[in-house]
């Protein structure tokens, strides 16, 4: 089969970690008979020095026409990078914006997956991790806080601004049906977080996923206030299947995820719309401190490869191969900087090296 796969290397380290990313679905096509032609674009401070903004519009239509989006991470150091005294929307994250919202991506997943070799690098204790944790946030996307107008404006002689969080029924519905899905899928628990108890969008958001929870009666539904979540994150996570939330909630809850997972390097994520196509990227930014030492830790993007397998090209065997590589690698005392302890029998990689442990890893099908 033949698949076209964009391709945003992004700033900082996400040329280096798109690089191995590559090089492992290469290996796949390789091994299971496929072809992937991969389309280099720009997209975030890249794009800002060659065209003089974060996305072209040429770039937004080369995705529409490609099967799916893979992407590193943009961006640089604020108050560093001279794309941050540029104004906010030629910044670099303004082009990532206006991409969810060009390709109709609404529906932000991001797994997160204590690994049991990776134990000690979580912060939390022995008593809180238990068995582990192998949970799903579904985030809202293209609605909320992220999305409303927004305004800097003087009155009564002081500053005031104003940012409108606004949802409408069908943005929650829609995302709302993706998480019950993915829940059946799963182990069968979703708990819808919001803050019911002072927000009028989140009274609508708990109304509809209700509503939305009696067409899968197979999924046992529960709802929690974001602050509790916050805490149940980091006291009981393995009490949680799926997670659905909204836009801000959302991206503040993953990247504590991210902290309790042991490395922001672990995570990968898929923004998808309500066919089959998506963005897939790791949930980490752009570290541009170590940009360009060859130590960035690759899982992440790798792991957002298998899911680009798995849900865009539904190759759910391909996918499962990546992964299971993946967990060999760390089994077999791989380590990039990020994720290494003092422990023997470890050895550190460097990212390359780590893309070619995984690449090596994969056992093609079966036979």
């Amino acid at each position: 089969m033949e698949y076209r796969i964009a391709v945003i290397e992004g700033d900082g380290i996400g040329p280096e970690i798109v690089r191995e990313a590559r090089k492992v679905l290469l290996r796949i096509a390789a091994l299971y008979g496929h072809h992937f032609e991969f389309r280099e674009l720009l997209m975030g401070g890249s794009s800002i020095d060659r065209f003089g903004e974060p996305l072209t519009e040429e770039t937004l239509e080369k995705c529409r026409a490609s099967d799916a989006v893979l992407m590193g991470s943009i961006g640089g150091k604020v108050g560093v990078s001279p794309w941050y005294l540029l104004p906010p929307e030629k910044r670099p994250e303004a082009g990532l914006l206006k991409l969810r919202k060009g390709l109709g991506l609404f529906c932000n997943l991001r797994p997160a997956k204590l690994y049991p070799e990776l134990r000690n690098a979580c912060p939390l204790r022995e008593s809180v991790i238990g068995d582990g944790f192998d949970l799903m946030m579904v985030r809202e996307l293209t609605g909320g806080l992220y999305f409303g107008e927004r305004s800097t404006v003087r009155e009564g002689g002081e500053l005031v601004a104003r940012d409108e969080l606004c949802y409408r029924e069908s943005e929650i519905r829609r995302v709302a049906r993706k998480a019950f899905s993915i829940a059946g899928g799963r182990r069968g628990r979703l708990c819808s977080v919001d803050k019911a108890n002072v927000l009028d969008s989140s009274r609508l958001w708990r109304r509809i996923v209700e509503e939305e929870g009696k067409a899968c009666p197979e999924v046992e539904l529960s709802h929690a206030l974001v602050d509790s979540t916050a805490m149940l994150l980091v006291r009981k996570p393995g009490s949680f299947d799926v997670i659905l939330t909204e836009n801000m909630f959302g991206d503040i809850l993953s990247d504590e995820m991210a902290e309790i997972a042991g490395s922001l390097g672990m995570l990968p994520s898929a923004s998808l719309r309500e066919d089959r196509f998506g963005l897939y990227e790791p949930s980490g930014g752009s570290a541009p401190d170590i940009a360009g030492q060859n130590i960035a830790n690759p899982l992440a993007a790798i792991l957002s490869a298998a899911m680009l397998l798995r849900y865009s090209l539904e190759l759910p065997k391909e996918a499962e191969d990546v992964e299971t590589a993946v967990e060999k690698v760390l089994r077999d005392g791989c380590r990039t900087k990020d994720i290494l302890e003092e422990k023997k029998g470890l050895k550190l990689l460097s990212t390359e090296e780590m893309g070619e442990e995984v690449a090596a890893k994969l056992r093609g099908p079966l036979r």
